[in-house]
C-alpha cells in the first residue's frame, strides 16, 4: 500500500520556500469583478429586455408514473397571445443526458425534450410560447392531457423487488455496460483491491453500520434561466445561467439537429451553481421556439419549479464495514451504497463512484471492496452537487470512524492520525473508479492533513472534550472529521487559454473557465500576472463565450484552479518567450545583442543582467511597426493524469438541548490543506460557504414527499435552508502545502469543504448525548425522539 519516496522524486517540499517571492499569487487582490458586482452592474442571464421576446410557461406531469394517451393543444393554441405549444407529439425524439460530463458521457441517454411518459410530478409535459409569462400561464390550463396512470416506485429499495414496475421501458434508452434499465438499474460497480475476504477474517474487530443522507436542494438565489434569440447572421445564440457552455452548445446541436457551428452559447454572471447549473436542463426550450418562431425566447423556472424539477444531491444508502486491529491498525473496508437517481439517470455512475473514491483511500488498508447501485425511482432527479458524492460518503466512514475507536477505546482523533494517507502513498482506488472507465494510477505528492489535525484540534480546544458539560438540559459536545477530494478529473479535464500582448503594456487573457461566482476570472487573472510580471489590473479577462473563448469542459469537479489555471500558465510564458525574443531582437538591431535566455520579466518589462530594460509596451509598438511585425500571443492547453487532493481536518462544537431536540452549532474551524492559495481570502470564503452549504444538509435540509410522490415542501418556508443567524462563529485555517502538478503549487478547494458538516456535527452531537445518529438530516423532531428513548431505557434500568 505505502511506497517510500524515492531521492529524486519532488514532492514539492523545497518549493514552499518559492511562495513568500510570488508578487500577485497568493495575495488579497482585489477581485476584478468586485467593483461592477457592488454598483449592480454585473450582468446575470436575465439583465437584458429583448423586443418581441416571448415568453415560456411550463406544464409538469401532476403524476409520479404515467403514461400520455393523448394531448390537445388547440384551445390554448387559440388563446390571446400564444405563438406556439410545444409537446411530444412536435418535437423530434432523440435520447440524451442532461448531465454536462466530457464526451462520451458517462450518464444514460435516457432523456428526451419532451417524453410519452412522465416519470415524476414535475416531470416535462408541455411547453407554451406567449406574447406575456400571463398569457402563457393562463393556456397552460387550457392543455388537455390524458393519462394513463402507472403504478410508482418510491423507495430506491422498492425498484430492486422482482417485478417491479420498470421506469424506463423505451427502446431507445441506453447506459454502459451495468446499465440495466429492466431491473431499474442505472448504473452499478463492484470494485475490489487486495483480499478482502482475508484481511476480514485476520481483523480482531469488524463492525458493520448502515447510514443514511437525503435529499438537498442547490437553493441558488439565480434560478434556471435561459434567453435565446438569432443575431444578424441568423445564428442561434443562448445566454444561459451555465456551468458548462461548451458541453452546453455540443449537446444543443445534437438534440436540435442544427449545426453546432451556427450556435453560440453565451454564460453571463451566474447568481450560484454548486453543480445544479451542470446540467443542459432549460435552454433547448426557448432554442427550439427562437428556431421556430425567428424571435426572442426566454424561460426562467420559479422556485417551486427549482425546487421539484431541476436537480438535487442524491439520497444514499451507505453499509460501511471495517476490520481493524486492537491497536488500531485498519486492515480492511467495505462500502455498499444504494442510490437514489431518481427518474433520469445524469451522473449516476459517477456521483457514486466519487463517494467511494473520495472517501475510502483517505485511510491505509491492505483491502478495500466497494459495491454500488444506483436505481430509478419515480421521485425528482438527482445531479451533480458541489461535493459530488463526498459529503454522502463522508457522512458514513467519518461516523463509522467514531464508532470503530469507541468500541477500541481509542480517540477518535489519534485513531484517525495514525491510519492517515501521506506523502508518497498511492490511491488505491485510483484505478479502478475512473470516469466511466479505469483510471490513471495516482500517488500522493503533497499532504498536510497531520499538521491540519493539530492545528484545528488546537483551535477547537479537542483536549476539553472530557470537561464539557455532560448534565442537565442543555448538553455540549466536540466533534471532528478528516477529508479529502480531488482536484478536477484525471485523464479528461481540459481547460485552454489564449493571451495577447496590448501596445500599453496590458494583456487580453481569454479562458472558456467559467466564473459562477467563485472568484475564478480574478484567479486565472493573478496566475498571467504572477508569469508575466506585471499588476493585476494589467490583465483584462473576457471567459466562457463559445465564440470567442477556447475550449472549456467548465466549472466542476473542482478543476478549475488547477486545470484551467495551468493552462493559464502555459499560455503566458509562451508569451514570457516571446517577450524575451522580441527585446534581444531590438537590442540585435541596436548594435547591443544579448540572448533571450540572458533576459528576465520584472515589473512590466524585460530586463537585462546589467538593468537595463525595455518595457512591454515598447517591446509592443516595435513588433507591431518596427521589428519582425507581428502579434505577441500565444495560448495553452492542459490536460493532466494528476488529480492531487487537498486534505481537512474540520471540528464542530455544538449544545444540544435535550428538552427540544434544538442543536446549535457554537463553533466550527476547517484546517484546510489546498496547495498554495491563489487567493487566500476567496479560498477561505469558499470554505465558509461550502461549509454553510452542508449546515443545512446537517440538521435540516430534505425532501417531503406525500403517498403520491408529490413534493410538499417546495417553498423555501418550508425547505429549510440555514440562514446567516444559523451560521457559527468560524474560523478557516489555511495550511500551506506545494503542489508540484499545479500552478504555482495549488490544489483546489471549492467541494472538500462540503464534505465536512454531516459527519462533524453528527459527531459532536454523538459526543454530547451518547446518542449514535446515522442518518441525516438531525432534525429537532429526530433529536427529541431518540433521548426520550435512551431516557426511557435508562428509567427501566434503573426500577430494574
Amino acid at each position: 500500500m505505502s511506497t517510500p519516496i524515492p531521492p529524486n522524486w519532488d514532492t514539492g517540499a523545497d518549493s514552499l520556500d518559492r511562495i513568500d517571492s510570488y508578487q500577485v499569487v497568493g495575495r488579497n487582490e482585489t477581485r476584478v469583478d468586485a467593483l461592477k458586482l457592488a454598483q449592480g452592474r454585473g450582468s446575470f442571464t436575465d439583465d437584458i429586455d429583448l423586443p418581441g421576446m416571448l415568453h415560456l410557461k411550463m406544464l409538469w406531469s401532476p403524476h409520479a408514473h404515467a403514461r400520455i394517451r393523448s394531448i390537445d393543444t388547440s384551445a390554448a393554441e387559440a388563446m390571446p397571445g400564444v405563438v406556439m405549444v410545444l409537446h411530444h407529439g412536435n418535437v423530434s425524439r432523440i435520447p440524451y443526458t442532461t448531465a454536462g460530463q466530457g464526451h462520451p458521457e458517462p450518464s444514460p441517454y435516457d432523456q428526451f425534450i419532451f417524453p410519452r411518459k412522465v416519470r415524476f410530478v414535475g416531470d416535462r409535459v408541455a411547453c407554451v410560447a406567449a406574447e406575456s409569462a400571463v398569457q402563457a400561464a393562463r393556456a397552460l390550463a387550457k392543455i388537455r392531457v390524458e393519462y394513463e396512470v402507472l403504478e410508482p416506485v418510491l423507495d430506491p429499495h422498492d425498484a430492486l423487488r422482482p417485478g417491479a414496475p420498470v421506469i424506463h421501458d423505451e427502446p431507445e434508452a441506453f447506459g454502459l455496460p451495468d446499465y440495466d434499465k429492466a431491473h431499474n438499474i442505472a448504473a452499478a460497480m463492484h470494485v475490489e483491491h487486495g483480499d478482502v475476504d482475508a484481511a476480514f477474517a485476520e481483523a480482531d474487530l469488524v463492525l458493520e453500520r448502515e447510514y443514511s443522507v437525503p435529499y438537498q436542494h442547490h437553493a441558488t438565489a439565480e434560478p434556471h434561466i435561459a434567453i435565446t434569440w438569432l443575431d444578424e447572421d441568423q445564428r442561434l445564440v443562448v445566454r444561459v445561467a451555465t456551468q458548462v457552455p461548451f458541453h452546453s452548445r455540443r449537446i444543443l446541436a445534437r438534440i436540435l439537429d442544427f449545426p453546432l457551428h451556427r450556435i453560440r452559447v453565451v454564460k453571463p454572471r451566474v447568481g450560484g451553481g454548486f453543480g445544479g447549473k451542470q446540467e443542459i436542463l432549460l435552454e433547448d426550450l426557448p432554442a427550439l421556439v427562437t428556431l421556430r418562431s425567428g424571435r426572442p425566447a426566454r424561460l426562467c423556472l420559479t422556485r417551486a419549479e427549482e425546487l421539484a424539477s431541476s436537480r438535487t444531491r442524491h439520497p444514499q444508502i451507505l453499509s460501511w464495514k471495517t476490520g481493524v486491529m486492537r491497536d488500531g491498525t485498519l486492515v480492511a473496508q467495505e462500502l455498499r451504497v444504494l442510490a437514489n437517481t431518481g427518474a433520469y439517470g445524469a451522473h449516476a455512475l459517477t456521483v457514486q463512484t466519487c463517494t467511494a473514491g473520495k472517501t475510502l483511500p483517505l485511510y491505509k488498508a491492505r483491502a478495500y471492496r466497494f459495491d454500488m447501485k444506483t436505481v430509478y425511482t419515480n421521485l425528482p432527479v438527482a445531479g451533480a452537487f458541489r461535493g459530488y458524492g463526498g459529503p454522502q460518503g463522508f457522512v458514513a466512514m467519518e461516523c463509522h470512524m467514531d464508532e470503530v475507536a469507541e468500541k477500541l477505546g481509542l480517540d477518535p482523533l489519534e485513531f484517525r492520525r495514525r491510519n492517515l494517507i501521506g506523502p508518497g502513498h498511492d490511491n488505491a482506488l485510483a484505478q479502478a473508479l475512473g470516469e466511466g472507465k479505469e483510471g490513471p494510477p495516482q500517488r500522493i505528492r503533497s499532504c498536510a492533513i497531520q499538521e491540519c489535525i493539530d492545528r484545528g484540534k488546537a483551535a477547537i480546544g479537542w483536549d476539553r472534550r472530557d470537561r464539557l458539560r455532560s448534565t442537565g438540559p442543555i448538553r455540549r459536545g466536540i466533534g471532528m472529521s478528516c477529508l479529502m477530494h480531488g482536484s478536477g478529473i484525471p485523464g479528461v479535464d481540459m481547460g485552454s487559454a489564449h493571451v495577447k500582448l496590448n501596445e500599453d503594456g496590458s494583456f487580453n487573457l481569454h479562458v472558456g473557465a467559467t466564473d459562477i461566482g467563485t472568484g475564478s476570472d480574478t484567479i486565472l487573472s493573478q496566475i498571467a500576472a504572477e508569469t508575466l510580471a506585471v499588476p493585476l489590473e494589467k490583465v483584462v479577462i473576457y471567459s466562457s463565450d463559445t465564440d470567442h473563448t477556447p475550449f472549456d469542459t467548465g466549472a466542476y469537479a473542482s478543476s478549475t484552479t488547477f486545470v484551467s489555471g495551468a493552462a493559464v500558465k502555459k499560455a503566458c510564458e509562451g508569451v514570457a518567450r516571446q517577450l524575451r525574443e522580441a527585446a534581444a531582437e531590438m537590442w540585435r538591431v541596436e548594435g547591443d545583442p544579448c540572448t533571450p535566455e540572458d533576459l528576465h520579466l520584472e515589473r512590466g518589462a524585460v530586463r537585462r543582467p546589467d538593468g537595463r530594460s525595455l518595457s512591454y509596451g515598447e517591446i509592443c509598438l516595435s513588433t507591431f511597426y518596427t521589428h519582425d511585425q507581428h502579434q505577441i500571443m500565444d495560448h495553452g492547453s492542459h490536460m493532466t493524469f494528476e488529480c492531487p487532493p487537498p486534505f481537512a481536518a474540520h471540528f464542530a462544537e455544538v449544545e444540544v438541548d435535550t428538552e427540544t431536540g434544538a442543536i446549535r452549532v457554537l463553533r466550527y474551524v476547517a484546517a484546510v490543506d489546498c496547495g498554495v492559495p491563489i487567493h487566500p481570502q476567496s479560498c477561505e470564503g469558499q470554505t465558509e460557504g461550502g461549509v454553510c452549504t452542508s449546515l443545512g444538509y446537517a440538521l435540516s435540509e430534505d425532501f417531503i414527499f406525500n403517498d403520491a410522490g408529490r413534493l410538499l415542501n417546495d417553498t423555501y418556508e418550508d425547505y429549510k435552508i440555514p440562514t446567516a443567524l444559523d451560521v457559527p462563529e468560524f474560523e478557516t485555517i489555511l495550511v500551506r502545502s506545494y503542489e508540484p502538478a499545479g500552478p504555482y503549487g495549488a490544489k483546489s478547494v471549492s467541494e472538500i469543504p462540503t464534505d465536512g458538516p454531516g459527519p462533524t456535527i453528527a459527531n459532536a452531537v454523538a459526543h454530547a448525548l451518547g446518542i449514535r445518529f446515522r442518518s441525516l438530516p438531525l432534525t429537532p423532531e429526530k433529536v427529541r425522539k431518540a433521548w426520550l428513548k435512551k431516557e426511557e431505557a435508562r428509567q427501566r434500568e434503573t426500577e430494574a
